[in-house]
């Protein structure tokens, strides 16, 4: 079992209320950012050891479907099933197209490689099953995606597909 941890800023309590009338299945959303995927099941025997764990090999790909529109995450909400949760507290520019990997551990954020740390060592997405919600700043649902290991993962490999 996964030790998990509930991480958050004070900043974002306020965000945190709205997400409970977020629905647990995928939604159409109006929005530009979607969860293009996630690595639910970080290669290796997981280990939340920040020196050698295996935790920055989990992430969440955060893509801008739009063809003109730049996002910034700042103020997004992404949280799972059991209410653990993670808030871009920084800018960070999503041009048209482009994509952003959350991963755990800790790390240098960075534009030019796409990169945002959770700067938590603890998994967030469970290996067997687990709901993914991505929250504008406003409160309002961007996208959501539930998954089982056996019923959404075909090859098995820990990562899951969801918009191209």
């Amino acid at each position: 079992m996964r030790t998990r941890l509930f991480f958050a800023t004070a900043a974002a309590a306020g965000t945190l209320a709205a997400l409970t009338a977020t629905p647990a299945q995928a939604a159409e959303y109006s929005s530009a950012l979607k969860i293009r995927g996630v690595q639910y099941d970080a290669p290796g025997s997981d280990s939340n050891n920040c020196a050698t764990g295996n935790s920055k090999g989990e992430y969440l790909e955060i893509k801008n479907y739009s063809s003109t529109k730049t996002v910034n995450l700042k103020g997004y909400v992404v949280e799972d099933a059991a209410g653990n949760w993670f808030v871009f507290t920084a800018n960070h520019y999503l041009q048209p197209g482009d994509q952003v990997k959350l991963r755990g551990g800790h790390g240098n954020d960075s534009d030019a490689n796409n990169v945002v740390y959770r700067d938590n060592c603890n998994f967030i997405w469970n290996n067997d099953k687990d709901s993914i919600y991505l929250t504008k700043p406003t409160g309002a649902g961007a996208d959501s995606h539930s998954y089982t290991k056996r019923g959404s993962d075909p090859d098995g490999n820990g990562y899951i597909k969801y918009h191209g």
